[in-house]
């Protein structure tokens, strides 16, 4: 059995976010010992590293659900998991092409060397969004 602050330790998450997952639904309200401590089992403590992998490639509390859900029904098609994840793909390349419209569209009014604001690309560019060449 582990503690709150063990499991914080062994998973890498903090503590208020643990209690949050439980709020949420994500992760079991543990057992609590005679102190009324949380108190994690083996299982606890893998479907919160479960969790944590997720968080870090960026699925949703919603994905995260539908994954957690899914690994408790292995006869389950794996199309199932695999249509999140390409979803969540999806939305992830769309946030990419976005990023590289911004960027592009920073580098060009950076390349600006006026010499004074009155002429400084930068200003004008965020004073008349018609300015940009990238949609974003």
């Amino acid at each position: 059995m582990f503690s709150i602050g063990q499991l914080s330790k062994r998973t890498g998450v903090k503590i208020p976010t643990i209690r949050y997952y439980e709020q949420m639904g994500l992760i079991d309200e543990p057992e609590r010992s005679e102190g009324n401590q949380r108190r994690y089992t083996k299982a606890g403590l893998s479907r919160l590293s479960f969790i944590r992998h997720s968080r870090d490639l960026g699925f949703s509390v919603e994905d995260i659900r539908g994954l957690l859900e899914l690994s408790q029904h292995p006869e389950k098609p794996c199309s199932d998991a695999h249509s999140i994840a390409a979803q969540h793909l999806r939305d992830v390349q769309g946030r990419i092409a976005k990023l590289r419209r911004l960027e592009r569209e920073l580098k060009r009014i950076t390349k600006c060397d006026a010499g004074n604001v009155a002429a400084c690309a930068v200003i004008e560019t965020l004073a008349d969004h018609g300015l940009c060449e990238t949609e974003h």
